[in-house]
């Protein structure tokens, strides 16, 4: 059961993100030693894993490509599937999301030896199990409130910022997002998507794992089936779903992938199906799709300037569904059971 007030969901969401840009420009700015540790150690085995449950999971999976493209061995793992599949033991450093840092299987990986593994952990909780059993970042601000992750995200991506920094990743342009937060214009976009009964967000690189945590959201706050597929997933097979009644969300960064849109667009159009773009990448409108413009940005900048938009339209979606947004039936904020 959870623990929220009746009538309080949504209230306690805006709170969240009316502070999230503060807190994790202050989450990058005290990490510096740790995360400097962290890189130390990604640098001496040379594997990274990254490991996490829930919307944690998918911060992960957007982070990973910005290891990558340092060179980093990176993967991605939910921890429940380690718990049942265990990696080979060798030197890897692997590094445990939890924005709790209480999650049951987040307990239950930290009691296994660690064997040749570096274990550090991220959270927002430095008094939980993960905070208190190995080396961690810890966000500012305390545990997130609120049921559907926010805070939590881009706190989480701040300090994947402050490691990605250490290992030699330029970090102003990314601060400068979360400085100056970008608030466009969403209501064009929401009435397009007014009579979807069902989302589907798709992103490529860095925004996939954007993506993939904007349908958790849809899902924890609206109540209703959404697919987050990157572009490429989507065009094979998935396209057959689509319909009038199946709202798309895509999503664009500056760089290679930045072309890829357009015809995605279309086709989903052809489908019948309306399609709103939240557009970083400097380029044209797509025709017959409504556009969120923001600032032309890729890597972590972008993450910043999109990731408080998209939440704040998902959650004015959610809110136009459900009676009490962010008062779950089912679920609670912290997940015990394996």
């Amino acid at each position: 059961m959870s623990t929220i007030v009746p009538g309080t969901g949504l209230a306690m969401i805006e709170a969240e993100m009316a502070r999230q840009h503060a807190d994790a420009l202050a989450s990058f700015h005290g990490a510096g030693p740790l995360a400097a540790r962290l890189a130390d150690s990604i640098r001496r085995t040379g594997r990274l894993t990254l490991a996490a449950m829930g919307g944690s999971h998918w911060v992960n999976r957007a982070a990973a490509v910005l290891y990558r493209r340092l060179g980093i061995e990176v993967e991605t793992e939910v921890v429940s599937e380690l718990l049942i599949t265990p990696q080979p033991d060798r030197e890897r450093t692997v590094l445990l999301v939890s924005q709790s840092g209480n999650s049951g299987e987040i307990v239950a990986f930290l009691e296994r030896p660690a064997g040749r593994q570096e274990r550090f952990g991220l959270t927002l909780d430095a008094d939980s199990a993960l905070g208190r059993g190995v080396p961690a970042l810890v966000g500012v601000g305390g545990s997130e409130k609120a049921f559907a992750a926010t805070r939590s995200l881009l706190v989480s991506h701040a300090l994947h910022l402050a490691v990605l920094a250490a290992l030699g990743l330029p970090a102003q342009r990314a601060l400068g997002m979360l400085d100056a937060p970008v608030r466009p214009d969403l209501g064009a976009a929401l009435s397009a998507l007014s009579a979807s009964t069902s989302l589907i967000l798709s992103g490529r690189a860095e925004l996939q794992g954007v993506a993939e945590s904007g349908a958790l959201c849809v899902m924890e706050l609206a109540r209703l089936p959404a697919l987050a597929l990157e572009g490429g997933q989507l065009r094979h097979g998935p396209m057959e779903m689509l319909s009038p009644m199946s709202g798309i969300v895509l999503l664009r960064a500056a760089g290679p992938s930045a072309s890829l849109a357009p015809g995605l667009a279309a086709a989903c159009r052809a489908a019948g199906s309306p399609v709103v773009v939240f557009d970083l990448s400097g380029e044209a409108d797509i025709a017959d799709a409504v556009t969120i413009r923001l600032p032309r940005e890729e890597g972590m900048a972008a993450i910043f300037a999109l990731l408080p938009a998209l939440q704040a339209f998902l959650v004015t979606f959610a809110a136009g569904r459900v009676s009490q947004v962010g008062e779950p039936l089912r679920s609670t904020k912290v997940t015990t059971e394996l």
